[in-house]
């Protein structure tokens, strides 16, 4: 179980630290995002911000579970928060279906870990 929580933390870590550092960058096709689902890009860059800080919350919670724990959720809210956005701005499925792997992915890390803490 242990192994398990790692490799899916470290695994979820890179997703949220190229998807966070890009936002803050505003790169091109961020900008794009953040255009169609009507946000401003400062606003977008704080979403980034997140993703940076629950990327490093994942990798600490290999030592403090708590923290990773912690990261775990607040990176789930953000997905459901982009889901929602998907819904709202009348997106398909196929638009969405990053952020619902993304969701599952860090919810199956979440009872991972929880299930490995003792």
């Amino acid at each position: 179980m242990i192994t398990a929580s790692l490799v899916s933390a470290v695994c979820l870590a890179v997703v949220f630290l190229l998807l966070g550092v890009g936002k803050i960058s505003a790169t091109a096709p961020m900008r794009e995002r953040a255009a169609h689902v009507g946000m401003s890009v400062s606003t977008y860059r704080g979403i980034g911000a997140l993703e940076v800080a629950g990327a490093a919350g994942l990798l600490i919670g290999g030592l403090v579970p708590a923290v990773g724990a912690a990261a775990g959720i607040g990176l789930l809210l953000l997905m459901g928060g982009a889901v929602a956005t998907h819904v709202v701005n009348g997106d398909g499925l196929r638009a969405m279906m990053p952020a619902l792997l993304v969701g599952v992915v860090t919810l199956a890390y979440l009872v991972v870990l929880i299930g490995s803490i003792r």
